[in-house]
């Protein structure tokens, strides 16, 4: 009976180390995932700041050149 016993709990901390491994496996992934995100995000508003700061050159030169500064 003792052995039995023994061989269950043998048998819990196996399944349970598995089950551990998969949700580090699962953390891994996401972590992955959200950094590729976060890289992607970074990069278009990196883009898009070049466009606005572009836009707004254009603009400020429009207004200098109807103002007659130099």
């Amino acid at each position: 009976m003792k052995q039995l016993v023994q061989a269950m709990s043998l048998t819990r901390k196996i399944t349970q180390r598995l089950r551990d491994e998969e949700d580090g496996a699962t953390a891994t992934e996401y972590g992955i995932t959200v950094g590729f995100i976060a890289i992607v995000i970074v990069a278009g508003v990196g883009l898009f700041g070049l466009s606005l700061n572009g836009f707004f050159d254009h603009l400020t030169t429009g207004v200098k050149t109807a103002l007659g500064i130099p």
